[in-house]
């Protein structure tokens, strides 16, 4: 790798900058330095210690688009940085044609301050990218990033996670405007590799794919409601809304409950129990009908 020191110092740097609360941590108020402590970034970009602080110390080598991508979400680059991050890790941009999973500050400044609403965010072919911690006390810890394991049109398709409501994405025009907006994204991305190995193995693995994807079908995401069956806290019945993030592909999934309803008492219950009352049986302690 090229410029690793430089790597290093400038995610070290990025880090210094960045205050706890700001990423939706406590701070305990001791710190020898103002920002994250590096188990705390490996918490957020969902890394091990060990590699952030090999990655600081120029131990590890050629890190990959998607642990860059992690880094520059948990870091709260803008696009210029994340570039720059590229650059001195020594790969080459995601562009020229493919789509990004760059999640902009203010993105995730919503998710970070939106504390009582279950929120995700995905980018142009429904990669489920990064969520706050309501949406993972709501739904579970997603399953690890490997092959399609974190994508919604997969989920809709083929296999959701264990214990995902899949009534979410199961309705049948639900599962129309997933394939008219993986037929748009392929149409101003035909030479991104991953999004035509998606549709290619969507293909292969779905006769319902398939036969959407050949009709031509259109369709938009409409308002839902879901109901899920929480083991801690009981049913909640959330509306389901997919919101655009402009000058951007992502997509922002939010379910909110009306003011004063039972539902909405609940979900506040579950925002106090956080993500811990999924730990000892993870996603078996809840069920989505």
């Amino acid at each position: 790798m090229t410029g690793t020191t430089d790597l290093g110092r400038a995610l070290h740097a990025w880090r210094d900058r960045i205050k706890p609360a700001e990423a939706g941590l406590p701070d305990d108020g001791v710190r020898r330095a103002p920002g994250l402590r590096r188990e705390e970034l490996a918490q957020l970009a969902g890394l091990s210690v060990d590699y952030i602080v090999r990655l600081e110390q120029g131990r590890a080598t050629n890190p990959s688009s998607q642990v860059l991508s992690a880094l520059a979400r948990a870091l709260r680059l803008t696009a210029a940085e994340r570039e720059h991050l590229f650059v001195l890790a020594g790969q080459a941009f995601p562009g020229g044609g493919q789509f990004s999973g760059h999640v902009p500050a203010g993105v995730q400044r919503l998710l970070d301050r939106l504390t009582g609403t279950p929120l995700s965010v995905y980018d142009a072919a429904w990669n489920l990218i990064t969520w706050n911690p309501l949406w993972a006390a709501l739904f579970g810890t997603p399953p690890p990033e490997r092959g399609f394991a974190r994508n919604a049109v997969w989920w809709a398709f083929v296999a959701p996670p264990a214990g995902y409501p899949q009534a979410v994405s199961r309705t049948t025009g639900h599962r129309a405007a997933f394939v008219s907006d993986l037929r748009a994204t392929s149409a101003r991305y035909p030479k991104d590799t991953r999004l035509a190995a998606l549709v290619d193995e969507l293909r292969n693995q779905s006769s319902d794919f398939t036969a959407l994807w050949d009709s031509g079908v259109v369709g938009v995401h409409e308002p839902l409601t879901k109901t899920v069956r929480h083991a801690t806290v009981g049913e909640l019945t959330l509306d389901c809304d997919i919101l655009a993030a402009l000058g951007t592909d992502l997509r922002i999934m939010a379910f909110t409950a009306a003011d004063g309803s039972e539902t909405a008492e609940r979900l506040r219950l579950l925002g106090v129990i956080g993500v811990q009352a999924l730990t000892g049986t993870g996603r078996d302690r809840r069920l989505a009908g």
